[in-house]
């Protein structure tokens, strides 16, 4: 065993990891990378499959980032935000708030400059998120998001208990409000003793929905559903169940156009649209968790003008009266995922890839309404009792600076349509294996469910470890990537080749023939 692997056995405790199956094989040691490429203590080379747990957005080693970085090291590297500002916080406030308010000029997206958003139905047109609170992760990002919607909620509305909904199988992070939000028992059942209850309703999971009469074909379930919006309806009765009881929802939290840790969990275009109106009729606040959707992963589809979300030809019958949608070469691609469907948070929560995966940094944006409630005399205590000792740390500010910079280029715009191109034609090959139940993409976020038997959707026993077994298979291959239980998630660096996109796609689909494929006989 490498002398590094036996530190690592000797002295740490992994995240989210049975320590005591960690302990019984060599661990890779990652040492240096480039690109999409990763380089263990002995070695061998890696593809990236999971763009190193979601943050990873333009490769690893990228020279603008690192030079950004080296630039501002050689000023200072960190000073307090209690009482002071700095100069590239406060730069990539400015660009964060840009970026967050997409408008539509002449047919096309373009970046804020300060003016009011056109986004979407007419409910959001003037919304505008115009603060940035600073955070190290995507947890502290969420526990900043639900202590300034519950306090606002308490101010504004006199609620005196604010209550919150989110989705079934959420997850929202580690801190306990954060943990609070979320519902997968498996990741806060223990902790239950710690948390207050939030409410949940069914996520628009299409492929294991009940309302879903349709039989299991060798496509996304979202492309054959037959339903009529139920997983809609369930929300609408959860406000209206909530406002009978005169203790009407603070804010609906949700992650925009895919669950994450639930298992990559895609909603059917027009959902968040529906859902947000919902909300807005209940006058409960939106809290967009962007952790993981943010900075364009979710795809290069466009900022929509105000004829509302584009919905899928086979689903058109199930939204009579939709307005035609203009053409998508009319305009450029998003940057949040909310902003497909010409939704505007009044909350949106950004980490992981904010500084492109190199340091951890993470910004709440809200509008100036949320935070005028904060505002009064010293004495009246009004202020925002929150913060962190990092808080707009200078080198994460500069890190995320050069990120931005590098997501607007046309080359990066580029870099990831092909990506995403490339992932559409290749991950449908992965059909012709029985133990491939669904596969869903969203942008370049792609969730391969493995099932027994394809045509009953029977699900593999936690215990089977399907998912895990088949990731170590890729390894094998030479792709690294951490599945979901029984969900095989590939998310490429944006820098990712064609070339690349597809050797992670044959890794992903020999691992699965060879680990769960028929068991050959022995001769004889």
């Amino acid at each position: 065993m490498h002398p590094l692997s036996q530190l690592d056995h000797r002295y740490v405790w992994h995240p989210f990891t049975q320590m005591r199956d960690w302990l019984k094989r060599e661990p890779i040691v990652i040492v240096s990378a480039r690109g999409a490429r990763l380089r263990d203590a002995n070695g061998r080379e890696y593809l990236d499959g999971n763009s190193s747990i979601w943050t990873n957005l333009h490769g690893h080693r990228h020279p603008q980032i690192t030079r950004a970085i080296e630039r501002q090291l050689r000023k200072i590297a960190h000073s307090s935000a209690l009482g002071l500002a700095n100069e590239p916080a406060s730069l990539l406030a400015e660009k964060l708030v840009d970026a967050a308010n997409p408008r539509i000029c002449d047919g096309r997206f373009a970046l804020g400059q300060s003016a009011a958003p056109r986004i979407g139905q007419s409910k959001d047109v003037n919304r505008r998120l115009a603060k940035v609170f600073f955070s190290d992760d995507g947890s502290t990002a969420m526990e900043v998001a639900l202590k300034l919607a519950y306090e606002f909620a308490r101010r504004t509305r006199g609620l005196q208990k604010p209550k919150f909904l989110s989705l079934k199988s959420a997850y929202h992070g580690d801190t306990v409000g954060a943990v609070s939000l979320g519902h997968i028992d498996r990741f806060h059942h223990a902790y239950a003793g710690l948390l207050f209850k939030s409410d949940s309703v069914m996520a628009p999971y299409c492929y294991r929905c009940p309302f879903n009469r349709a039989r299991p074909e060798r496509a996304d379930a979202r492309e054959y559903r037959r339903c009529h919006w139920e997983c809609v309806s369930q929300v609408e009765h959860r406000f209206a169940t909530q406002q009978k009881r005169d203790n009407p929802y603070a804010a609906m939290v949700v992650e925009p156009r895919v669950q994450g840790a639930a298992g990559m969990i895609p909603q059917p275009a027009g959902w968040l649209d529906r859902v947000s109106q919902i909300a807005r009729a209940h006058h409960a606040q939106l809290i967009a968790d962007e952790v993981m959707t943010g900075f364009g992963r979710t795809g290069a589809q466009p900022v929509l003008p105000s004829d509302g979300p584009a919905i899928p030809a086979n689903a058109r019958a199930n939204r009579k009266g939709t307005k035609p949608v203009r053409d998508s070469r009319e305009a450029g691609p998003a940057l949040f995922a909310c902003h497909h469907e010409g939704v505007q948070p009044d909350f949106l929560a950004v980490a992981k890839g904010l500084t492109g995966g190199y340091l951890p940094m993470a910004a709440t944006l809200t509008t100036r309404e949320v935070f005028e409630a904060f505002l009064g005399e010293y004495e009246e205590f009004k202020t925002f009792f929150h913060g962190h000792s990092f808080t707009a740390n200078q080198l994460g500010a500069a890190a995320a600076l050069a990120s931005l910079e590098l997501l607007q280029s046309p080359a990066s715009v580029g870099a990831r349509a092909k990506v995403e191109e490339t992932l559409r034609h290749e991950l449908p090959s992965l059909w012709s294996a029985p133990n491939v139940g669904d596969i869903r993409q969203v942008g370049l976020v792609a969730g391969i469910e493995l099932v027994k038997d394809w045509r009953t959707r029977e699900p593999f026993d936690r215990r089977e470890r399907a998912g895990i077994r088949v990731c170590e298979a890729m390894a094998r291959r030479g792709v690294l990537t951490r599945p979901i239980d029984n969900v095989v998630v590939l998310m490429p660096p944006y820098c990712s080749t064609a070339a690349q996109v597809c050797q992670m796609v044959e890794a992903l689909d020999g691992a699965v023939r060879d680990t769960l494929g028929p068991r050959k006989r022995k001769p004889g």
